[in-house]
């Protein structure tokens, strides 16, 4: 079709199948350990202060509210609180909120790179969709590496900045995610180090989608730079990803900027209402962390004890493994890649669902149940292939 951007035909549709959905056959349980949702569903009391509220104080006829002015005070005194921030220096300005944070990512993208204005760099393996979504809009991405602790590759992304410079697509953006996903490493000393000496030319984005888990925020930098923003979402720890709230902290400059490119009513009356309710119990919703820490620290013991897995330390709901070289042996396989891909369909087949990329595994921390049943079905695969092997030997 003629009308269509020739480049499209390069591009695949994001695929991100519900369990349920699955053409082929699941197991009578499926543990969905692949989205880094919470394990946990919204308590009963709070669902029903939602139902009263979508009942009384919305009109399914009505538009949303377009200011949003309630959900992002809320948000103020939030952030003010738990990145320690005095409240003073937040406002209103200061705030944008987004249909998920996907959305915020691409009009971060629009706002900086779109119609040729430059490019994005990120590092890899990271969060998807930052790729993704440049490329849908024709924006070139610039990829460095990292190093096998995930650090960033300073050097490497620096000499790109600077190589990119001379050409018609500077780097625009720089994305990084704190903790990273999938890897689940926090951004260093060092390597926060180099993000604030990025100069004005340069947007710092630093994706805080896991921050409720890790402790690690970098608010004050985006309340104090011209060109910072900090990205979070609702999604996880506050258990609303079926609502889709993210909401981006920067500097007036900055969100005046991405306001612009808001569609309008971009966030549904009963989002907002959900949004708004978590916040109002956030600390019953956020009692949950604590257990979840101590789930993915015995997550981590059993995996790191594992003679055919290599995993590294989370700071995030979820924690990231690849295989030893035991591991491919034990898989009768001699690539990382296609060890990987067999362990993935064989955890589906015994009921673990989780999440195949950057490389690697990255297994969400789910309840205690899911979390043992993950670890026995590890045993189970890696342990029948080992059986196999002998036997064929």
């Amino acid at each position: 079709m003629s009308f269509l951007r020739a480049d499209l035909a390069q591009l695949a549709a994001y695929q991100s199948p519900h369990p349920s959905a699955q053409s082929e056959a699941a197991p009578p349980v499926l543990d969905p350990l692949d989205t880094n949702e919470s394990p946990i569903d919204l308590p009963a009391a709070i669902k029903a202060t939602l139902a009263s509220q979508y009942q009384e104080a919305i009109a399914a006829n009505r538009y949303p509210d377009g200011s949003q002015l309630a959900l992002k005070q809320a948000v103020i005194a939030y952030a003010a609180r738990s990145g320690k921030v005095p409240p003073e220096t937040l406002s209103v300005e200061n705030v944008t909120l987004g249909n998920g944070s996907d959305e915020l990512i691409r009009s971060v993208l629009m706002a900086t790179c779109l119609g040729g204005h430059g490019s994005i760099l990120v590092a890899e393996p990271t969060f998807s969709m930052y790729a993704i979504l440049a490329n849908t809009l024709g924006i070139t991405v610039r990829s460095v590496t990292r190093r096998d602790s995930f650090e960033v590759d300073i050097a490497a992304a620096q000499s790109a900045i600077e190589q990119a410079a001379t050409t018609s697509l500077p780097v625009r953006a720089v994305f990084m995610v704190h903790p990273n996903s999938p890897t689940g490493n926090a951004l260093t000393q060092r390597e926060l180090t180099w993000l604030k000496q990025l100069p004005d030319s340069i947007l710092a984005v630093v994706d805080e989608a896991y921050f409720e888990f890790s402790g690690h925020t970098t608010l004050a930098e985006a309340l104090s730079r011209p060109n910072w923003i900090v990205l979070r979402t609702f999604s996880k720890a506050f258990r609303l990803a079926a609502h889709r709230v993210g909401y981006g902290i920067a500097h007036p400059t900055v969100i005046a900027a991405l306001e612009k490119l808001r569609l309008p009513y971009n966030l549904p009356s009963f989002s907002q209402a959900a949004a708004q309710t978590a916040l109002a119990h956030s600390e019953e919703l956020l009692s949950q962390i604590p257990p979840v820490l101590a789930e993915r620290r015995q997550m981590l013991q059993a995996l790191a004890d594992h003679p055919y897995l290599q995993v590294w330390p989370s700071a995030g709901n979820f924690v990231y493994v690849r295989l030893s070289d035991r591991g491919l042996l034990a898989l009768a396989v001699t690539e990382q890649a296609a060890g990987l891909a067999k362990l993935f369909k064989l955890l589906r087949s015994q009921g673990t669902l989780i999440r195949h990329t950057g490389g690697g595994l990255r297994i969400s921390i789910g309840t205690a149940a899911e979390n043992q049943r993950t670890l026995a079905n590890l045993q189970q695969v890696l342990g029948l292939n080992i059986a196999t092997q002998k036997v064929a030997s």
